[in-house]
């Protein structure tokens, strides 16, 4: 069933102990941010309030005791918007209390394969999210089997490692 974007909202404003990602792709770019993404790419320099209304929510629901995490799917080298999403986003995002864990498949098979990007809320309500080319979010349906879910999200974490680690072996490749 499609949910709304104003649904899907109020789900990061309700759920009540956690909230997890996966992420598959290497180029969300045509979903937002796309000025940031922009001015990375120039060079320039983080701006201050980069992500700003993301951070207040996360850091709303960590201060009250609700856990944000993900895990990312991806290869080396990385692509230029995954060196944006996890240099600018995921280290940003961090301060507020967000988790974050990547799932590497450059030497080692995809755990996952064929499973698209979702957010789960409290193991009951997942949101899959469709995206086309370049990125470009086109719609999220409510999905029915937590339990599917929640096994493709334990899968994910098993075979992922923390990001801080993961970025320090890897992040100036």
């Amino acid at each position: 069933m499609t949910i709304s974007p104003e649904a899907f909202g109020a789900l990061f404003d309700s759920f009540r102990r956690e909230a997890f990602r996966l992420e598959t792709l290497d180029d969300y770019s045509g979903s937002g941010s796309v000025d940031a993404y922009r001015a990375f790419l120039a060079g320039e320099s983080q701006p201050e309030d980069y992500n700003a209304s993301w951070l207040a929510q996360v850091r709303r629901n960590t201060s009250a005791g609700r856990r944000m995490y993900r895990v990312h799917v991806l290869t080396r080298p990385l692509t230029p918007y995954l060196r944006f999403e996890l240099g600018w986003g995921y280290r940003t995002n961090a301060t507020a209390g967000e988790e974050f864990f990547i799932l590497d498949v450059t030497e080692n098979p995809n755990p996952v394969v064929g499973v698209p990007d979702f957010w789960m809320f409290d193991e009951s309500s997942t949101v899959s999210m469709a995206y086309a080319e370049g990125g470009v979010f086109t719609g999220a349906e409510m999905e029915s089997a937590p339990e599917k879910w929640i096994a493709l999200r334990d899968v994910a974490l098993s075979h992922a490692e923390p990001f801080d680690i993961w970025w320090e072996r890897h992040g100036s490749e």
